[in-house]
């Protein structure tokens, strides 16, 4: 099974080597979609061996995840793993994905809030979370259901994985923050099996400036009402 994991990134020069370098033990390849970084992210990720795929301008969250997974297709991917550029996933458990894929699942979303059970686990993502994260990750849920009729713990999540087979399928319409809504929407859709696993919260100063703020949500729902009235 040839697991390749995608990382977008959009002017990650500070944290892109580390991130790669906690990845790769654990997959067959890494692409990393530079989405028109100013800074070194490009040359960086190249140095520590990752496929880099360079938009000229940026173009949004949705977009390169979009240029991403063609890309893992033309290399032949069985499962491609998205984890964000910024530090906040741990690598690590990108085993747990694949597990789950090996026990059937089309697609996996790696939830913050679930609490995990097995033996031996340290942290518990469900305590790291901030307030505020909480409250639009909730949101986020609770919009991703109403509109599309799927629900998961943790809808706004970058830490998820896709078979070859349900790449095959999700079709990707929007370009920005929308995307993490969408591909739930698609897996239901097009009747994917889409399971959770628990995954770590990790959150240092530099993530938490990272994501929407209030103004970015409001256009995301917007958006994503557009999607779910053209769909």
């Amino acid at each position: 099974m040839k697991v390749i994991a995608l990382i977008p990134a959009y002017n990650e020069e500070a944290t892109i080597a580390e991130v790669l370098q906690k990845t790769k033990p654990f997959v067959d390849g890494m692409i990393v979609v530079n989405d028109g970084s100013w800074d070194r992210t490009s040359q960086i990720a190249q140095g520590q061996g990752a496929v880099v795929v360079s938009h000229v301008v940026n173009r949004g969250l949705g977009a390169a995840i979009g240029t991403g997974f063609a890309a893992a297709k033309c290399l032949g991917a069985d499962v491609v793993v998205t984890l964000d550029a910024d530090g906040q996933h741990d690598p690590h458990e990108i085993q747990k994905f694949v597990a789950a894929i090996e026990a059937g699942a089309d697609v996996v979303i790696g939830s913050r809030l679930l609490e995990d059970t097995s033996p031996c686990q340290g942290e518990v993502g469900r305590g790291r979370m901030p307030l505020h994260r909480k409250v639009a990750n909730t949101i986020g849920n609770l919009v991703t259901f109403l509109l599309f009729g799927a629900w998961v713990t943790d809808s706004q999540s970058g830490f998820r994985a896709f078979t070859r087979f349900a790449l095959s399928k999700i079709e990707i319409k929007t370009n920005r923050m929308e995307v993490s809504s969408e591909l739930i929407a698609e897996a239901r859709r097009h009747e994917l099996n889409l399971v959770e696993v628990p995954i770590k919260a990790i959150y240092t100063d530099y993530s938490l400036s990272k994501g929407q703020n209030f103004f970015v949500g409001i256009k995301t729902v917007l958006k994503l009402v557009v999607r779910r009235l053209m769909s």
